[in-house]
């Protein structure tokens, strides 16, 4: 048997986070990615950071680029143009997030991919799509953030925006883009066709931020911010602090649920209190019922608030820091946290990644291995594009393609 993408190749001219986090999804699942790379620094992701010691090899690089394979070519030159082009021949996907027109300034657009080969599925992504007043405007995740309304969500009620600490929304584009590819190659096993996909950052943003958007549409008005209180507004998703000084997040949100809250608290005279009976009545004494609650839960470690209150149907769970949370065993068995061996990186060479997030019955996606080093598989990848070993050094003693490893 064989995962559902083995045998499908991503000639994958991508950089940085979105594009990336695309075709690692496809890498999980048993493509063949073969990353483009500039001459230099290569992806410039490889050097995130500020510990100069990952240069090459940084920890947000290797979130994106597990088992993928290296070329680098300067697209400038012919002879490297001319290998691209076999590449994308031999290629059942190209994929690239240079700005928009740029992918056509080489000679490497869709109309010239789809000469190459009639059915090509060409996926741009970009922050803003490939049409439209702002095509041509630079964008990262933070400015995305912004201009998509995400930030005006975030916070607290009296404070100022804020954005997600992480870079949601080119994770999240890397997820739609590696989606769409899929849905592209079903299309094509029915009907034979490749497809144009145009991502972008920005309608990716709106869709991760539907569930704040809808209600504006629907009703004419913005959702209030409400800091660690969840979507609900309900007072019994937030955040109190457990004896032991740990925070921990409710989601108590449904009258059955509340029930069960009270049940393990032992205040079963909060169900007939006058102020608390109903939904709406807790949210609007959400304060009141905070004050009663406090107390409560600094009676007990937040651990114990965790497995009580959980095992109870009143759903808890305690706020984890990033090292907290990955050394969760659960995680390690469903093979989210994979560890993961890297020759020569700095400190330790076993380390570990993120996988897909989701596991099968057979055959499921998994990390091949580690990210390679520039140019890693320049030479190997000429020889399978027909070049020989002649062709191949006078390649690279032209500049046109560059050889690394590790």
């Amino acid at each position: 048997m064989a995962r559902p993408l083995e045998g499908i190749r991503i000639a994958d001219f991508s950089h940085v986070m979105a594009g990336p986090f695309a075709s690692h999804f496809l890498a999980l699942m048993g493509a063949d990615v073969v990353k483009i790379e500039a001459p230099g620094i290569g992806d410039p992701m490889r050097n995130y950071g500020a510990d100069r010691r990952y240069d090459g090899m940084a920890p947000a690089f290797i979130a994106a680029n597990c088992g993928k394979r290296s070329i680098v070519l300067d697209l400038k030159q012919p002879g490297a143009l001319d290998v691209a082009k076999r590449l994308i021949r031999s290629s059942d996907v190209v994929l690239e997030n240079f700005r928009p027109g740029v992918m056509e300034r080489l000679g490497l657009g869709y109309e010239a991919c789809r000469a190459l080969r009639a059915d090509i599925i060409f996926c741009s992504v970009s922050g803003y799509g490939q049409s439209g007043p702002m095509r041509d405007y630079p964008a990262i995740d933070n400015i995305v953030q912004a201009t998509s309304g995400m930030m005006s969500v975030n916070g607290d009620p009296d404070g100022p925006f804020m954005r997600i600490g992480f870079p949601a929304v080119d994770t999240y584009t890397g997820t739609l883009a590696a989606m769409s590819i899929l849905g592209a190659l079903l299309r094509r096993a029915q009907c034979g066709e490749g497809q144009r996909i145009d991502v972008a950052m920005l309608d990716a943003a709106m869709v991760l931020t539907a569930t704040a958007i809808v209600p504006h549409l629907v009703t004419g008005q913005a959702l209030p911010r409400t800091g660690n209180v969840g979507f609900s507004g309900q007072p019994t998703a937030g955040v109190f602090t457990a004896k032991d000084g740990a925070s921990i997040s409710l989601g108590v949100v449904q009258p059955v649920q509340f029930e069960r809250l009270c049940d393990v608290l032992r205040r079963k005279d909060l169900l007939t209190h006058p102020d608390f009976q109903t939904p709406d009545l807790r949210r609007r004494n959400a304060a009141a019922l905070c004050a009663v609650l406090a107390p409560e839960f600094a009676k007990r470690d937040g651990a114990e608030w965790e497995r009580t209150l959980s095992e109870a149907g009143a759903p808890c769970g305690l706020v984890r820091t990033i090292a907290e949370a990955v050394a969760m065993p659960n995680l390690g068995e469903r093979g989210v946290v994979t560890p993961l061996h890297i020759a020569g990186l700095a400190e330790k060479e076993d380390v570990a990644a993120i996988g897909a997030g989701w596991t099968t019955s057979s055959d499921g996606p998994r990390i091949d291995g580690p990210p390679p080093r520039l140019g890693e598989h320049s030479r190997t990848v000429l020889r399978e594009l027909g070049y020989g070993d002649a062709e191949a050094d006078a390649l690279i003693n032209a500049g046109a393609v560059r050889e690394g490893g590790r």
